[in-house]
């Protein structure tokens, strides 16, 4: 039998791969992060607001040493999870966050392989309550070791400007009786000190 195999065909990509060198468009949220003193009263507050019913959700986010931006694992309590990206700066007032998610049926195994690749950072425990107002997520948070705390993510399409963003952003926060000395900078995993 012997002789040379038989050449084979090179297929066609049926969707080729995306080129690395152009860039991709990203998703954009502007968000606000605010510490809550009276989680009650800005449960029904956000109540009066929402134009869908409350869902409440258990995350673990554990964060790794990226080079840049933040990167993190987040499941939730049926072993499911997303690893996403997200770079935004650091400041308390509304902020343009660009972000990429992508889902996995194994959210333990993906924190694995990523622990033993990148390390580390840290892990943040949370009971989360969101809430639709518009295109805007509600977070209402209850951190492991930090408390109570409010998100606001005004979901930007592709041709909406930053301005109309943050005023959406403004306008929510007086809805909900957040003032600017409630903000916050930065990340929980920040503010845990990891």
């Amino acid at each position: 039998m012997g002789g040379a195999p038989f050449p084979r065909k090179r297929r066609p990509f049926l969707n080729p791969p995306p080129d690395p060198t152009k860039d991709v468009a990203v998703p954009r949220n502007i968000e606000i992060k605010a510490r809550v003193a009276d989680a009650a009263a800005l449960m029904n507050r956000a109540l009066e607001v929402a134009t869908a019913p409350p869902h409440t959700i258990t995350q673990t986010d554990t964060f790794f040493k990226a080079p840049r931006g933040r990167l993190k694992v987040r499941e939730f309590g049926d072993g499911t999870g997303e690893l996403i990206f997200y770079d935004r700066p650091d400041a308390g007032g509304p902020k343009t966050s660009d972000y990429v998610i992508s889902p996995t049926a194994d959210g333990a195994g993906l924190r694995a392989l990523l622990s033993k690749s990148l390390g580390v950072r840290g892990v943040v425990r949370k009971q989360r309550v969101l809430l639709m107002a518009g295109r805007t997520r509600i977070h209402l948070d209850e951190v492991e070791g930090l408390g109570s705390f409010m998100e606001l993510e005004v979901v930007l399409a592709d041709d909406d400007s930053t301005a109309d963003g943050e005023q959406e952003a403004a306008d929510l926060m007086k809805k909900l009786g957040i003032r600017t000395s409630d903000l916050v900078s930065g990340a929980y995993i920040d503010l845990l000190g990891s």
